[in-house]
């Protein structure tokens, strides 16, 4: 945690933190609400509160982080439970890993690709199909990540989602599919736009797909969809020209075949189950 004195300076670093959850320089569910709890330390109070809310709206992780600092709940309490879910996390992902495996994943996941590095740590041998991502390209942070890790690691253009998940164009047919989450929900998650095709495809070529994520993400809330500002997608683009940037979308859990969370592997609505209790 910061250890800031004067107010003049812990303003200043607020305010650099909010514009770096905004800008999407920091990426990444569980990094977003471990930002914001500690933006929120310096100047903790409502205002606080709702200009931190407000900067990722679809993230219902750090609504529930600030509800629990608000409960003064220790801060030592809620960053260490980031480190143990990722722990529990690590190893059920490893259990689903088989020798030489093509694992599919989409934009970056810091679930995910710690899991992943874990599992190569620990002798697994795969390698990893990622999408760019467009219009802020996250997935070359996830391929840069696995690729310093020594994960075999291909990068694919979004469109070329179906051959990534696909035996095509001299790709392999890809085993396994996880993705992180923004927001888990009771009829399903909200991730990245463009993860709603990768479920459908997945589930027509019969490929599992698993969600990683921390339970914390769990709403019962409306979430709303963050549309981004359109000169992330072209900038100066000519008058007239209608631009649709949405950054995520929902995927019902019909096509999920389970969840990886600190509770465990399960199917989804054992995970609901078990979270509304």
């Amino acid at each position: 945690m910061l250890k800031i004195n004067s107010k003049k300076n812990k303003q200043k670093t607020f305010d650099k933190i909010v514009k770096k959850i905004k800008s999407v320089k920091i990426q990444g569910a569980r990094n977003i609400a471990k930002a914001a709890f500690e933006a929120y330390s310096l100047i903790p109070n409502k205002n606080s509160k709702k200009i931190l809310l407000s900067s990722r709206p679809t993230e219902p992780m750090v609504g529930n982080v600030l509800d629990m600092a608000e409960k003064k709940i220790p801060s030592e309490e809620i960053l260490k439970h980031f480190d143990n879910a990722q722990e529990k996390i690590n190893k059920e992902l490893y259990k689903l890993i088989k020798k030489n495996f093509v694992i599919f994943t989409h934009c970056h996941s810091s679930n995910v690709c710690n899991a992943l590095i874990y599992s190569k740590e620990q002798g697994k041998k795969f390698e990893a199909y990622v999408t760019e991502t467009r219009p802020l390209l996250q997935g070359r942070k996830t391929a840069k990540s696995l690729k310093k890790a020594k994960i075999e690691t291909t990068l694919f253009v979004d469109s070329a989602i179906g051959i990534a998940l696909s035996k095509e164009q001299g790709t392999k047919k890809a085993d396994i599919v996880f993705l992180g989450a923004d927001a888990l929900l009771e009829e399903g998650i909200i991730n990245k736009v463009g993860s709603e095709i990768i479920a459908r495809i997945a589930k027509e070529e019969k490929i599992p797909l698993y969600i990683v994520a921390d339970s914390w993400k769990f709403t019962k809330k409306e979430v709303p969809i963050e549309q981004r500002e359109l000169n992330e997608v072209w900038d100066k683009a000519p008058k007239k020209i209608k631009i649709k940037n949405p950054a995520f979308e929902f995927v019902p859990k019909k096509y999920l075949t389970g969840i990886i969370t600190e509770l465990g592997l399960m199917n989804y609505d054992s995970f609901v189950k078990k979270i509304l209790k």
